[in-house]
């Protein structure tokens, strides 16, 4: 314990001169520690004064951030006015430039660009609080959302009446400061923050998020007066059935319980939840039959346990025979079942197209098991080719299940679109290898002026699909395939 200590006081010595040299001052070679020991008290100080003076750099580094994004922006409008681009398309791609510059995800890439085009266009004393450090770049996003619905002139007549360079938000919350930007916003133009809140009903939406544990999180953003029914009519929902009681059960469930329940029911039609719905789940056949700890993956969701995900599948289990793969292949060592969950009709032989489907009744839905072969040394999923344009289904389901997410990097967005990396136009294929899963903005961003895409060749990357994406700028980003269940990588 005693050395632990004094490595820890070391530790804080070391760093003690940063304080002096982010504060512009001279120090010596050494820190003055009087007998050889240095207190306490003072070494806490100039920890928290560090914290203090790093979290300052931050806002600093934030502005200068915003500035030169900014100055990207014109540059690249600018050469894009140069190339002939029509106006309506100029700047088109500069937000997922920012993005990749900053491992960020594309969406988020915009709504930066936003930031940094309202700071240093719009609101200068925001973006001078930013830099001295007296706001973050969370609550500097706070006063530039609070004030999106205003003009120009107002937003800048809002930034001059705030002052937040004064220290006009030392000491407050977020809450304190959200409340002073929208007062101030609705006595510059109070039409405009009424009308904000009117066509705010276009923005509803649902959507969906992993949440630990095999949960998820289902929001809905709705109208205040829809969301208030629908929220009335499950907990009138709950308090029916927990007033009716269940006596059968011997287990009384939570009100939250019965809402959730409720939820599911009233939107699947089912009390289960799943009714002509595919689920595509994917484990490596040691853990759908041998009960191995290798995870599974779900679809829109991520990686799952295995116990749980041979639940999914149902009970009753058996083992079955390893198939071989057919001669001539020479990446065919693992077998991988992808669960596709369907509503329950047996006569209707839906989906049963071909030997590598195998039959699993069950009394309310029908568990069909699809093999799908990869390579023993990097997990990658076997090709298939197609001479048509469009992608075909089975291959476009391949594709799904390998990419996972949207393979542009730092975005992981669901896959909405199956493109080509190399265009049709421009010679591509309609393969395994030219084929990439991609969300809609993504994909219409790689559309632009001065965006390229390529594969790398399979052998430099030990077999992962590897991209290559290069921007106008001519910088250069890869993005590799996820690896499926069951493959571990070499890290040699």
């Amino acid at each position: 314990m005693k050395q632990f200590r004094e490595r820890q006081t070391k530790t804080a010595v070391s760093a003690a001169p940063f304080r002096a040299i982010s504060r512009g001052v001279s120090q010596p070679g050494e820190v003055p520690v009087g007998t050889g020991a240095v207190e306490a008290s003072s070494v806490s100080g100039d920890l928290i004064e560090q914290l203090r003076v790093l979290e300052e750099m931050k806002s600093a580094i934030t502005a200068l951030q915003a500035r030169v994004a900014v100055a990207f922006d014109l540059a690249q409008r600018a050469e894009q006015a140069e190339a002939g681009v029509p106006v309506s398309e100029r700047g088109s791609g500069v937000g997922a430039q920012v993005a990749l510059a900053r491992r960020e995800s594309p969406n988020r890439g915009s709504r930066l660009l936003g930031l940094a085009k309202a700071l240093v266009l719009e609101m200068p004393r925001t973006l001078a609080a930013l830099k001295s450090g007296q706001l973050n770049e969370w609550r500097a996003t706070l006063l530039v959302k609070e004030t999106a619905c205003l003009s120009v002139e107002d937003r800048c007549a809002v930034d001059e009446e705030l002052a937040p360079d004064t220290g006009t938000f030392e000491g407050k919350g977020d809450k304190a400061i959200v409340a002073a930007a929208k007062a101030a916003a609705y006595r510059r133009d109070p039409r405009s923050v009424v009308g904000r809140a009117s066509r705010a009903a276009a923005e509803r939406m649902v959507s969906l998020r992993p949440a630990p544990d095999t949960m998820t999180y289902l929001t809905a953003l709705l109208p205040v007066a829809q969301g208030v029914a629908v929220y009335a009519a499950l907990c009138q929902a709950a308090d029916s059935a927990r007033s009716s009681g269940d006596a059968g059960s011997g287990v009384v469930p939570t009100r939250g319980q019965v809402m959730a329940d409720t939820l599911v029911e009233r939107v699947t039609g089912t009390p289960g939840g799943i009714s002509g719905i595919n689920l595509d789940l994917v484990m490596t056949d040691r853990t759908l039959f041998q009960g191995d700890s290798e995870p599974a993956r779900l679809k829109g969701y991520g990686i799952v346990p295995a116990e749980w995900g041979r639940e999914i599948v149902g009970p009753g289990q058996t083992a079955t025979p390893k198939p071989t793969a057919p001669q001539g292949q020479t990446a065919t060592l693992e077998q991988t079942a992808t669960l596709r969950q369907a509503a329950a009709n047996p006569a209707s032989g839906r989906g049963r197209t071909g030997k590598d489907h195998a039959r699993k009744p069950d009394t309310e839905l029908t568990v069909w098991l699809r093999r799908l072969y990869t390579a023993p040394a990097s997990g990658e999923l076997l090709s298939m080719d197609s001479k048509a344009r469009l992608f075909p289904t089975r291959l476009r389901r391949f594709i799904e299940t390998r990419d996972d997410t949207c393979r542009m990097p730092y975005c992981d967005a669901p896959i909405r679109h199956i493109d080509h990396v190399v265009p049709w136009r421009s010679g591509g294929k309609t393969n395994l290898a030219n084929g990439a899963g991609l969300c809609e903005a993504c994909n219409h961003t790689k559309e632009n002026p001065g965006w390229t895409s390529k594969t790398v060749h399979a052998d430099v990357h030990g077999g992962t699909h590897t991209l290559k994406i290069s921007t106008p700028t001519g910088h250069s980003y890869q993005s590799k395939a996820p690896p499926l269940p069951g493959h571990r990588p070499s890290r040699t």
